[in-house]
C-alpha cells in the first residue's frame, strides 16, 4: 500500500498484524511502483523485512492514510468481462448486447490522474444528474511483455486491487453516441478509486472465485463473484499486448460485476452517499459522494 502520515510526503507499506499495523518500506523501495518493477527481489527483501520489523518502522494503522497503491498508474485499461452486467444494463437502457463483446475483450482508458485512495471524498461533477458506481477489481502487470500468450499471461501478473468506476450515466449515454468511448461519461476528479491496498498474485492464488459486494450507507445493493468472468484477465493481456509492449505498473480492470453498479437495477446515488466495493482476499473501498 501507499501512504501518508501527516503532511509527509506518499511512501510505501505493508499491512501487518490483521491489517492493523503499518510497516514502512522506504528503506526498500522508494514506491509501490518501484516494488511492481523491481518483482521478486523486492519482494524478498520486503519479506525479510516483515519477519522482524524495527519499532521505528512501525506504525498504527489510525495513524496513517492509504492513497491508492499506485497513485499515478503508468497506464490504466479497463476492460467489459462480465456477461451478466452487459446483458442487465443494455437491458436497463432498452438495448441489446454487442456482438463485438463476443468476439474479443473490449476496454477503454480510465484517466490516471483521476485514481484516488480509499476514505477519500469524490466530488459530484457539476454536469452530471445520475451519478452512479461500479464493483470491479483488477490486476497490475509486473513482468513486462509483448505478443504475450494466454497460456504465460498469468507470469505477467504482480498482484490485485478493488477498482470503483465512478460513472455520470446522464453524459455518458450521451458520449457514447459518438462511438469514441465514455468521455466525461467518466473523466472527472477523483472518480477513480482503488484500494485499500494491492495483494500481490501468490496470496490471492485463484483470482477467479473471489466474493465482491458492493453497498451504499451499509446497505448492501448487490454481490457476484469473479468466477462469473467470461474474459479473463489472462484473456485481456494477451489480447491488449499484441504488438505492444506492456509494462510494469499498468492497471487492468475487471469491469463490473453481475449486479455491482446502479444502472443494472436503475437506482443511482444521492449526494453524501457512502459507497463500499468489498472483495474477498482484499478487502474494503470506501468513499463518499459530495456534491
Amino acid at each position: 500500500m501507499t501512504f501518508t502520515v501527516g503532511n509527509s510526503p506518499p511512501r510505501p507499506g505493508a499491512l501487518t498484524g490483521a491489517d492493523r499495523k503499518v510497516v514502512d518500506l522506504q528503506g526498500v523501495c522508494g514506491s509501490v511502483l518501484e516494488i511492481v518493477a523491481a518483482g521478486d527481489p523486492a519482494l524478498d527483501a520486503i519479506g525479510q523485512l516483515l519477519q522482524a520489523p524495527s519499532p521505528g518502522i512501525t506504525l498504527a494503522r489510525e495513524e496513517v492514510r492509504l492513497l491508492a497503491p499506485v497513485p499515478v498508474p503508468p497506464q490504466m485499461r479497463d476492460f467489459l468481462c462480465f456477461e451478466k452486467h452487459l446483458q442487465q444494463a443494455f437491458k436497463a437502457i432498452g438495448r441489446t448486447p454487442p456482438q463485438a463483446w463476443y468476439e474479443r475483450p473490449i476496454f477503454y482508458h480510465p484517466n490516471r490522474f483521476s485514481v484516488c485512495g480509499t476514505e477519500t471524498d469524490v466530488p459530484w461533477p457539476a454536469y452530471c444528474q445520475t451519478l452512479d458506481f461500479e464493483l470491479e477489481f483488477g490486476c497490475y502487470i509486473g513482468k513486462p511483455g509483448k505478443d504475450i500468450a494466454k497460456e504465460r499471461a498469468h507470469e505477467h501478473i504482480f498482484g490485485y486491487t478493488i477498482f470503483n468506476d465512478f460513472s455520470a450515466r446522464d453524459e455518458q449515454s450521451k458520449e457514447m453516441a459518438g462511438q469514441l468511448g465514455p468521455g466525461k461519461g467518466k473523466d472527472f476528479d477523483n472518480g477513480n478509486p482503488m484500494g485499500p491496498c494491492l495483494v500481490t498474485a501468490d496470496e490471492i492464488g485463484d483470482p477467479y472465485r473471489l466474493e465482491m459486494v458492493c453497498r451504499v450507507n451499509g446497505e448492501e445493493w448487490g454481490r457476484g463473484n469473479s468466477r462469473d468472468m467470461k474474459w479473463t484477465f489472462e484473456d485481456c493481456i494477451a489480447h491488449a499486448s499484441r504488438s505492444e509492449t506492456l509494462h510494469p505498473g499498468e492497471f487492468f480492470g475487471s469491469g463490473t460485476v453481475g449486479n455491482g453498479c446502479g444502472l443494472e437495477s436503475l437506482r443511482f446515488l444521492k449526494a453524501n452517499d457512502v459507497v463500499e466495493l468489498e472483495v474477498e482476499g482484499i478487502g474494503i473501498l470506501r468513499n463518499r459522494v459530495v456534491k
